[in-house]
C-alpha cells in the first residue's frame, strides 16, 4: 500500500510548461543531455523563489536560488535536456562569485538583478548634507534598534554639555541598579565603582564607544533630572524633529524594557517592548548629530580608548583597523547595537573626498558589517549626488 502512495505522489504534476512539468524539474532524476550549445554571455537573474542549480546530470543540487535573493548571474550555455519522454531547454549559468550551474531556463528572468539587501529587514541610504532618501527598503517601518537608539540619548547629551560648557561636570550614578548593570555579561560593559565620581565626557565615552548601558542611563539622567523625565525629553525630540508619530522611545539605553526591570528602569505604562524607530528616522537622527556636533566623528571612529582605567572597545568592525573596513569606503562612525529580539543593527557613516557625507542604517540584519559595505557600494555607485 505505502508503495502504490508513493507511486502516486511521484506521478503528481503541477502544469506542464516548456515540455516539462515542475515535479519534473524539482526531481533529481538523472537527465539526458540531448544538446549543448555556447551562448553569447548574457546577465540573468532569479524569476521568483523557486529553483535551484544542478549538475548537467542533474544527481545534485548545487544551490537554490531563494538562497541568493539579488544575484545577477550570466548564462554561456544552452542546453536542451530530456528527463523521461520530454524535453526542456536548461541554462549554465553563474555569478561573478561563482555561484551557478545548470538550471531550467524559466527559473531565470533576463537582465540584472535589482539591488537588495538579503537579510536586513530595513534598510535605507541617507545624503547627510540634504536629508535626501538614496535606497530605501521597509525604511519607513518601525523596529527595535537597539543600540541604535542610543544616538538620541548621545544628541541631547552633547547638546547640553556644549551648552553649559559641562563635558568636566561630575555626574552622580548612584543606585545599586546602574553598578549591577556594569557587572552583568549581559547588559554590562562599564563598571560604576562605588564612590567614584565620573564626568560627561568619561560617560559619552563609554555610552557611544562601548555602547555602554548604565553609562548611557546616566547620561539621561544627568540631562533631564531622572530616567523617566529623559524618556520624555527623547519623544519630545523625536517631535520636535518631526520624526514619524509611531517612533518611540522607552529607554535611554536601547535596551528593551524586560532587560530593563530587574534594574529598576522599566518605563512606566509604556506600551511597546523597546524603542522603535524606523530606519529613516534613525537616519535623521544621525543627520542631526553629525551635523549640529561634528566632533562625535571624533570619537565614533576610535576603535578603542582607555578612561577611568578601563578599556572601551568599540564593536563596529567598519573601522580602520578592524575586520571589514574598507579603505574604498573609510567609514568613520557612527553606532552599532543588537539584541536577540532586535536582530543585528547598525548605523554607518562615510564621506568621499569632496562628496557629500553618506549615513546607512541596517536593522534587524545577520551580517550587517558585509551588508552595509554593500549599500554604500551600491549608493557611491548609482546615485546622482556622487557621479
Amino acid at each position: 500500500m505505502k508503495k502504490q502512495v508513493i507511486k502516486l505522489l511521484a506521478t503528481v504534476t503541477f502544469g506542464l510548461v516548456g515540455g516539462f512539468t515542475v515535479s519534473q524539474v524539482n526531481s533529481q532524476a538523472a537527465y539526458k543531455t540531448v544538446s549543448v550549445k555556447k551562448v553569447t554571455k548574457a546577465a540573468y537573474h532569479k524569476a521568483s523563489n523557486s529553483g535551484a542549480f544542478y549538475n548537467q546530470a542533474h544527481t545534485k543540487k548545487i544551490v537554490n536560488l531563494k538562497t541568493h535573493p539579488y544575484t545577477t548571474y550570466y548564462v554561456t550555455k544552452e542546453a536542451v535536456m530530456k528527463n523521461g519522454s520530454k524535453k526542456a531547454v536548461f541554462y549554465y549559468a553563474k555569478s561573478a562569485s561563482g555561484i551557478g550551474g545548470w538550471v531550467w531556463n524559466k527559473y531565470l528572468t533576463k537582465g540584472k538583478s535589482p539591488f537588495g539587501l538579503k537579510y536586513a529587514k530595513s534598510y535605507l541610504a541617507m545624503d547627510a548634507k540634504t536629508g535626501e532618501v538614496l535606497a530605501s527598503h521597509n525604511g519607513n517601518t518601525q523596529r527595535l534598534v537597539a543600540s541604535t537608539g542610543k544616538l538620541m540619548t548621545i544628541y541631547l547629551a552633547v547638546q547640553k554639555a556644549e551648552k553649559e560648557n559641562a563635558w568636566n561636570k561630575t555626574v552622580s550614578v548612584a543606585g545599586s541598579g546602574l553598578r549591577s548593570m556594569g557587572l552583568s555579561s549581559a547588559v554590562g560593559g562599564f563598571q560604576f565603582k562605588t564612590g567614584h565620581k565620573y564626568t560627561v565626557k568619561q560617560l559619552y565615552d563609554a555610552a557611544l564607544i562601548e555602547s555602554s548601558n548604565n553609562a548611557a542611563i546616566a547620561l539621561g539622567r544627568w540631562v533631564s533630572g531622572s530616567n523617566a523625565k529623559f524618556i520624555k525629553k527623547m519623544n519630545a525630540q523625536a517631535a520636535a524633529w518631526g520624526l514619524s508619530s509611531k517612533t518611540k522611545f522607552v529607554s535611554a539605553s536601547g535596551l528593551e524594557n524586560d532587560d530593563l526591570s530587574p534594574y529598576g528602569y522599566w518605563a512606566s505604562g509604556s506600551y511597546t517592548a523597546g524603542n522603535e524607530v524606523s530606519a529613516k528616522d534613525l537616519a535623521t537622527i544621525a543627520r542631526k548629530l553629525i551635523n549640529d556636533y561634528p566632533d562625535v566623528l571624533k570619537q565614533s571612529k576610535l576603535t578603542s580608548m582607555k578612561t577611568d582605567g578601563q578599556t572601551l572597545t568599540n564593536a563596529n568592525r567598519l573601522l580602520k583597523g578592524k575586520t571589514y573596513y574598507s579603505s574604498d569606503l573609510n567609514v568613520d562612525g557612527l553606532k552599532t547595537g543588537y539584541t536577540p529580539r532586535a536582530g543585528l543593527c547598525l548605523v554607518a557613516t562615510s564621506q568621499k573626498a569632496g562628496k557629500h557625507r553618506l549615513i546607512t542604517v541596517v536593522l534587524n540584519d545577520q551580517n550587517e558589517f558585509t551588508e552595509t559595505n554593500s549599500l554604500m557600494k551600491h549608493v557611491y555607485k548609482t546615485a546622482d549626488v556622487y557621479k
